[in-house]
This record gives C-alpha cells, sequence and structure tokens, in this order.
C-alpha cells in the first residue's frame, strides 16, 4: 500500500513542553506502518482561549503511514492519554500534549469524530508556520497551499522558535 502523506500539530503547555513533544513524536514513530518524515521547528506561542496558561511549544509532524484516518486518530488519541492528557477536557484547557491531524493527503472527511482538514487550520499561525518549516501543501478545502493561507491568515499572534529541537 501507498503511504499516506498526513501532517500532525503538536502541542504542549504544562511541564516538560519539549520533553512532552519529543515523546509523542518518538511514540507516533513507533506506530505501525508509519514514519517520522519531517518535524517542524518548535515555537513558542500564546494560548488561544483561556487566558493565564503557561505558552505553548508547537510544531507539526510530516508522516508516511498506511494507517486510515480514523484509526491514526484513535492512536493519536491513545497516546495523548498515555502521556497524561484526561480523556475529556474543557474546550482550549491546559494541557500535557495535544496531536491534531491537520491534513491527510488531500481528504476533506467531515463526520462527528473527526475532520480533516483541521477546521480551524486556515486561521491558525502557530500550525501554519511550522507547517511551512517542512512543506507547502495545498489545503484541499480552497485548493491554496499553506504560504497562501498564512498570507491572508487574520491571527496575528507572536510565535517565537525555541532553539531546542526535536529529534526525529
Amino acid at each position: 500500500m501507498t503511504p499516506h502523506k498526513v501532517f500532525i500539530g503538536i502541542g504542549s503547555n504544562i511541564g516538560d513542553r519539549l520533553h512532552h513533544l519529543q515523546e509523542a513524536v518518538d511514540r507516533v514513530s513507533l506506530l505501525e506502518n508509519t514514519a517520522v518524515v519531517k518535524v517542524s521547528h518548535v515555537y513558542m506561542t500564546e494560548p488561544v482561549g483561556e487566558a493565564g496558561q503557561n505558552r505553548f511549544y508547537n510544531g507539526v509532524v510530516l508522516l508516511d503511514t498506511a494507517l486510515a484516518p480514523e484509526e491514526l486518530r484513535r492512536q493519536c488519541k491513545i497516546i495523548e492519554q498515555e502521556l497524561g492528557r484526561p480523556e475529556t477536557y474543557p474546550r482550549w484547557s491546559p494541557r500535557v500534549i495535544d496531536l491534531d491531524i491537520l491534513l491527510y493527503d488531500d481528504l476533506v472527511i467531515s463526520t462527528p469524530a473527526l475532520t480533516i482538514p483541521h477546521p480551524e487550520l486556515h486561521c491558525r499561525k502557530f500550525v501554519l508556520l511550522p507547517m511551512l518549516d517542512i512543506a507547502n501543501p495545498l489545503y484541499p478545502a480552497t485548493g491554496e497551499n499553506t504560504l497562501q493561507l498564512l498570507d491572508r491568515c487574520i491571527d496575528r499572534s507572536v510565535l517565537i522558535r525555541v532553539r531546542e529541537s526535536i529529534r526525529v
């Protein structure tokens, strides 16, 4: 089976944020029929939503995987829980780890459990900029590439690239 190109957003704002990101990438790389191809730089960003939280460390991971979208989502949820994220949590709350499927090839999926492309991808600078570190994929909802999305993105938050990096 030909592997699918998948972009996953990663984020953490509790504890040793870089360690949590590295641990998540390491665990994703162990998934069956999945390989981590590239990892973006890590960016420190302001949290979205709830004020009074620590800043996030965010990045994007490019995978080749034979896993179906639903199975990949299920595996990402398992990894989040293994790393200490509760199964249910308030929206915009602090989190040890967050793994979001951003793009899966050029698929457009909308089910109660899964939406691809990620519904807020086009308006999140903390996803678009790291994605550009590793590729400039098309956004299937509009046919625009990531750079075009970033150019018209209304998010004016400041991203600070951190010196530390995640190993592949």
